[in-house]
């Protein structure tokens, strides 16, 4: 496995991202996207995880070099993301993750604020044919559902006071109303950010677990 730093244009600048690669050079590109705290150390972790499991996988820096280790710090930058940046960061992201991937089909994951952007990422590229949202929410962020070009797998928390299992169900409904595949799992007795195993608060190693198997499943079924 080998991961570095990478830089790559994005309509007109650039955005740098942490990109992992597996053992064998190059594997199916999955986009990795941060949750609101910026791409922090645990993103970066997750992104090897994939380049371990024999995936590519690239994580854009949406927040372009800014991190926050509190909430309230995190909220701003949360809310102070441009969309109209984001959009064409994700775009060039995939675009570069492309040059790296093995597969013709792309997939795309995140985590809380990144959850949505996976969503919204899935609606601008038809080469991402697979979509993984944990926990997602962004208010600004609303990506038109049928233009997505692959199925959406939905993680969500049972004790979730942002994403409640109401919302996540209306987001499912949103998708298969919109034409498209979509299934979810809410995870009974656990909170909002039960991945992020930096997050003692919040970490839930048994859903964690269950997840990734979940995550890692889906992407390689539909990601050839």
């Amino acid at each position: 496995m080998a991961s570095t730093m990478v830089e790559f244009p994005t309509n007109g600048h650039t955005t740098h991202g942490y990109l992992a690669t597996p053992a064998a050079g190059k594997g199916p590109g999955v986009l990795v996207i941060q949750e609101w705290w910026g791409l922090v150390p645990h993103i970066k972790t997750v992104v090897d995880r994939f380049a371990a499991e024999g995936f590519s996988a690239l994580a854009p820096d949406m927040y372009h070099g800014q991190t926050a280790s509190e909430p309230d710090g995190a909220g701003k930058l949360f809310m102070a993301l441009n969309i109209g940046q984001a959009e064409k960061d994700l775009q060039g992201a995939t675009t570069y993750l492309k040059a790296h991937s093995s597969t013709a089909k792309t997939g795309a994951v995140g985590f809380c604020m990144g959850g949505q952007l996976a969503l919204f990422a899935a609606t601008l590229d038809a080469s991402i044919g697979a979509c993984v949202n944990f926990y997602g929410i962004h208010p600004n962020v609303k990506p038109d559902y049928r233009k997505l070009s692959g199925p959406v797998l939905g993680l969500y928390a049972e004790k979730d006071g942002f994403v409640t299992p109401d919302v996540a169900k209306g987001v499912d409904k949103a998708i298969k109303e919109a034409g498209k595949s979509s299934e979810i799992h809410i995870y009974p007795g656990v909170n909002h950010a039960f991945f992020n195993d930096e997050r003692p608060d919040a970490y839930d190693k048994a859903a964690a677990d269950d997840a990734w198997r979940r995550t890692l499943t889906f992407f390689r079924q539909h990601l050839k």
